[in-house]
């Protein structure tokens, strides 16, 4: 199971259901991460990005990093966690 932390495959259904989504390309001047703060949930039984990559990517952009143990989609496992961070950011 992908999500293991989600239960159920209804769940993981769904969300496999908006995958490939178009996406519009753009192009744009410098990274925003390198020039504002920033912020970074691991998800530390990530099984879609390895969560060492994840610290990897937090620490180039000297991002503020909170450590959840939750799969992909922590801001469906662990949503109150997700919206402190979030918060946070937003002060």
């Amino acid at each position: 199971m992908a999500l293991p932390d989600l239960g159920g495959l209804d769940v993981q259904k769904r969300i496999a259901g908006r995958q490939g989504m178009p996406v519009i390309g753009a192009t744009v001047a410098a990274a925003a991460w390198k020039t504002i703060p920033s912020w970074y949930v691991v998800a530390t039984q990530d099984r879609a990005i390895n969560p060492d990559l994840e610290r990897f990517y937090a620490k180039r952009a000297n991002a503020k990093t909170t450590e959840l143990m939750a799969s992909h989609v922590a801001f469906l496992s662990r949503p109150r966690d997700v919206v402190k961070v979030i918060e946070e950011a937003a002060q």
